[in-house]
Formats: C-alpha cells, sequence, structure tokens
C-alpha cells in the first residue's frame, strides 16, 4: 500500500504540473515542476498520510561523499540536484530529437549540466576527505540482542530472558570507560506504566545488570502506558479498569546508576501500525490498526522533539521511523543534542532492502547535523556513523553480538540544524501561488491583444 499510495500521489503532482503548465505557459510550467515536486515533498512530511521514505534526495545516503552540502540544504537539496539535472538533459534531448535541432545548437546545456553536476560535486568531495571529526570523545556499547519480533519478542520468549541476553553482551564490551550503552527499540517489550516504572521487575532486573557497569547510563526502548482522569489527546483510550484513560507509547527509557530515569515518546510514528490517519476525524478508522505485537490503534507523542540531558553532554533520541525525518533530527540538534542515538527493531523487514534502507537515511542525519550517530538495532544493522557519513562497524543481519566504540561530541550547530527544510518552505509556498496563477488563468484566459495592421 505505501508503494500504490505514493505512487498515486506522485502521478497527482505530476498532474499538477501538467495543470500549471498548459496554463502558465512551457518555460513557466517545467520550472513549475521544481517548485511542486518539492513542495509535494516537504507537504508529505507533514500531513496524516506522510511516508517519506522515496524522497528523492534520499538516493545519495549510497554515497554521502557527494552530499556533504547537505549540512546546508538537508535531503531536499539533493532532490532539486537531481530535477534540475533531469530537465536540463530532457530539454537538450528534446530539442536534438524532436525540435531537429543540431547538437552544436545544444552547446549551452552541454555546458550548464556539466557546471550543475560538477560543483556540488567538487565542492563535496573537498569537504568529505578535508572534513575531521569534532568534539570531545565518548565510548559507547551497542547492544543487539536479535530477538524474532514475529514469534519471540511480544510472547513467545520471557521478558527477563530478553533483557539478560541484551546486557549479555553489554557485559561483553563494557569497558571502565564507556559513557553510555545502548539497546533497540522495545528492548522491554510489555507494557508498563510510567508511574509506577521503578516498582516493575523489567526495571528492577536492569538495575542488577547495570551494578557491572560502572557509571554509564542507559537508553533502551520500552513499550510504556499513562493513566489519565480525562481525554489527554486524540490517542487517549478509555481505560477498562477505571473512569480513567490511557495511553500507550513507544518510548525511549534512560537509565543511570543512581537512579535516575526519563521518558521521551515517540512523535514520527509507523502509519497504520502506530498512528492511525484521520482518526480524529474518523475514530472508526482505529479499528483498521495492523497488530505486529504490543498494543493497536495510535500511540502518544511528544508535543515537540525532546532531548535527554546527561551529566557533560546532551544527546537526540531517535526511534525507528524517527530517523527517516531530517528536519525532526535538526530541531533535536538545534536544542543542543551532542550526537545523535537511533534505536530500532529492524526484524520486521525480514532479509530485505528494506532494513538496509532504513540504516542507510542516517548517514543522511549525521551529515545534516554533523552530529556522530549511535544505531542500535535489535536486529538489522546496528553501527556507528561519523560526522562525515561513514559507517563504523557495522554487524551483520540475523546475529545476536555488541559492538564498541568512540565517538565526538559535537556541540557545532549547522546550517541545516538552524533553519531545517527552509527550502521545502519556500517551494511548498511558491507551488500553491503557481497552482493559484493556474487556476486564475484556467477560469479567465489572458485576453490576445488585437493588432492593426498600418
Amino acid at each position: 500500500m505505501a508503494f500504490v499510495f505514493n505512487s498515486l500521489l506522485m502521478a497527482f503532482a505530476f498532474q499538477i504540473f501538467h495543470f500549471c503548465k498548459k496554463h502558465i505557459g512551457k518555460k513557466e510550467g517545467y520550472i513549475g515542476l521544481l517548485v511542486i515536486w518539492i513542495g509535494f515533498e516537504y507537504f508529505h512530511y507533514h500531513w496524516e498520510l506522510s511516508w517519506p521514505w522515496l524522497t528523492l534526495g534520499n538516493v545519495f545516503s549510497i554515497q554521502p561523499s557527494w552530499v556533504q552540502w547537505y549540512s546546508y540544504s538537508g535531503a531536499m537539496g539533493g532532490t532539486l540536484w537531481i530535477l534540475v539535472v533531469n530537465l536540463l538533459l530532457f530539454r537538450m534531448i528534446h530539442n536534438r530529437f524532436i525540435k531537429k535541432e543540431s547538437w552544436s545548437v545544444q552547446t549551452p546545456f552541454f555546458i550548464v549540466i556539466f557546471l550543475t553536476l560538477a560543483i556540488p560535486l567538487t565542492l563535496s568531495l573537498l569537504t568529505y576527505f578535508n572534513y575531521q571529526d569534532k568534539g570531545r570523545e565518548l565510548e559507547v556499547v551497542i547492544s543487539q540482542p536479535n530477538i524474532d519480533p514475529y514469534n519471540d519478542k511480544f510472547g513467545g520468549m520471557d521478558p527477563m530472558s530478553q533483557l539478560n541476553r541484551m546486557a549479555d553482551e553489554v557485559d561483553k564490551l563494557i569497558t571502565p570507560k564507556t559513557g553510555m550503552i545502548l539497546a533497540p527499540e522495545t528492548a522491554i517489550p510489555y507494557n508498563i506504566d510510567e508511574a509506577i516504572f521503578r516498582q516493575t521487575s523489567p526495571y528492577m532486573h536492569l538495575r542488577m545488570r547495570m551494578k557491572k557497569w560502572g557509571n554509564a547510563p542507559l537508553l533502551i526502548g520500552a513499550s510504556t502506558v499513562k493513566i489519565f482522569p480525562t481525554k489527554h489527546s486524540s490517542a487517549s483510550k478509555k481505560y477498562e479498569f477505571n473512569k480513567g484513560f490511557i495511553e500507550y507509547y513507544n518510548t525511549s527509557v534512560l537509565m543511570d546508576t543512581s537512579g535516575g530515569l526519563g521518558f521521551i515518546h515517540k512523535s514520527k510514528l509507523v502509519l497504520g501500525v502506530e498512528y492511525i490517519p484521520f482518526s480524529t476525524l474518523i475514530p472508526a478508522m482505529e479499528d483498521l490498526s495492523i497488530d505486529l505485537g504490543g498494543s493497536t490503534g495510535s500511540l502518544g507523542t511528544e508535543k515537540e522533539p525532546m532531548i535527554f540531558a546527561v551529566p557533560n553532554f546532551s544527546f537526540a533520541p531517535s526511534v525507528c521511523y524517527e530517523s527517516v525525518y531530517g528536519e525532526f533530527v535538526s530541531q533535536q540538534c538545534k536544542k543542543g543534542a551532542e550526537a545523535i542515538f537511533i534505536i530500532t527493531n529492524d526484524g520486521w523487514w525480514g532479509d530485505t532492502p528494506g532494513y538496509k534502507q532504513h540504516m542507510s537515511f542516517a548517514r543522511l542525519r549525521a551529515i545534516e547535523n554533523r552530529k556522530y550517530v549511535a544505531r542500535s538495532a535489535n536486529t538489522g544493522t546496528s553501527c556507528f556513523i561519523n560526522q562525515r557519513g561513514d559507517v563504523l562497524n557495522p554487524t551483520d543481519y540475523w546475529v545476536q553480538t555488541g559492538i564498541r566504540n568512540t565517538i565526538r561530541l559535537n556541540d557545532e550547530k549547522t546550517f541545516y540544524a538552524l533553519a531545517g527544510d527552509g527550502l521545502g518552505r519556500v517551494f511548498a509556498f511558491t507551488g500553491g501561488l503557481l497552482i493559484l496563477l493556474a487556476i486564475v488563468r484556467k477560469i479567465k484566459p489572458l485576453e490576445k491583444k488585437n493588432t492593426k495592421e498600418v
């Protein structure tokens, strides 16, 4: 459904381009294609059916040395680059084979295409090969417990056994220098009331295991709930055991050895699994949710991007799908995050390109914000990513393991961290004006001037 629906949306964007070209002119229309497409991509980040996986600029995640300038433009700059080059090629081929112009007449197109490709690419490669990671050092340990999400995680395997498998990998790698430990999304697999989290067996069990780990705090994923006396948000559901309302969350939990405890709820939710579109307008839509373990229906979210602060540094927790949203992560970095810690459960993908793409997109977040990424996957690819987008210590798929490396904490903010998807906002606004102009021209075409022969 994701691919079918996105194909329809893309076709609709081209239909709007055709409509604008028809009513405001060909040259203006082709320029409008750039505006409309990037406006469409920006819109796709911010509406009820958001699924921006296929943003064109994401393709360069497999070649980060080409797009070091994403620290200014974000992934939408890559989309603009692709569209400009393709439109220039199209015009050149159209002129040669449809208009029957000679190749010599196309010389200006050759020059412009070459410069459009060469200038960003050259600047990026120069940046890539001369860039030095910035910031203070921090040793991080990552656990990849490799628990089957379909058969074991939510019922087939005892939760304490799952926590022990995660902790055993940490035990193998922990050193006195370790400053942070990561465990994957929903490593604590059943719903726990946040108000009594410290009294639960998973918490007490983890505290016991953490005694061997020195002072290193633990970031771990959990399914949590909160109880409210009245309806708190559209995700609140009537609680069957009392008169209140219950809200379910996919949560990043921060624990330290002194008893400190923090919760940040996942805010960019997976469509159809964690979030039901238009359920505020059509409550019956909640019944169409897909059950992949845990709660069903829409989960609760934070009101804005949040970060965790521990002694000596701050970091952005990113749960699974959140790492696809460049501006969301940049807002966390704008608030002071010095590193990006992703916790995910890519076992849902199976052995498909999905988990590989998901990891690769994290390379763009590293470049956009010039922050190290540490990525803990239940399975898939756990890894570290440096500030220029290189993948370090990647794990294999469907393997129980752990990794350790030293990252750098960078408190500097890139232009993209400060401006976000400004390019998308400008193009979305301009695209709206362009569509409005085309509608006006359709309703009231320009009158042709009458000329008189003299």
